[in-house]
């Protein structure tokens, strides 16, 4: 499995942990490359397309408040991207919103529970059936 992460310098710190503790899944770190300031835009975009070219196969995307982040990732088409401070939340997001790329406010997880949340998110599949009729009407479908 390959999973696209970036970080603002918010989020630097926490990217590298989950790096560091997961190191089973082949990581595409688009940045940021350390902790000085930086704009959560150019990583949520980078992520982003490398999922929507079928270059990765989830994204996972870090900064302060995780807001930031969700916002400029929903902007692209096939992207259900969502915040998740704890495990529950996380295994939600995945299993009845397709949930594909993991949004994470560093700000407000510990060290210890960033790493926890990204094993129950990748741990947990798409339930489908009325989630993805839920899904196809965000997409304009039927």
């Amino acid at each position: 499995m390959r999973i696209a992460i970036g970080a603002d310098h918010r989020g630097y710190r926490q990217k590298e942990l989950i790096k560091n503790h997961l190191k089973n899944i082949s990581w595409v770190d688009v940045g940021a490359p350390n902790a000085r300031r930086s704009d959560y835009p150019i990583f949520a975009q980078a992520v982003c397309e490398l999922i929507n070219a079928d270059s990765v196969d989830f994204g996972v995307l870090l900064c302060g408040s995780g807001i930031g982040m969700a916002i400029a990732a929903n902007r692209y088409r096939g992207i259900y991207a969502g915040v998740a401070w704890k495990p529950d939340i996380a295994v939600h997001g995945r299993r009845q919103d397709n949930m594909n790329v993991l949004i994470i406010p560093s700000d407000f997880v510990s060290a210890r529970t960033v790493v926890t949340i990204v094993k129950a998110w990748l741990k947990t599949t798409f339930a489908g059936a009325r989630y993805q009729e839920r899904l196809d009407m965000i997409d304009g479908g039927s």
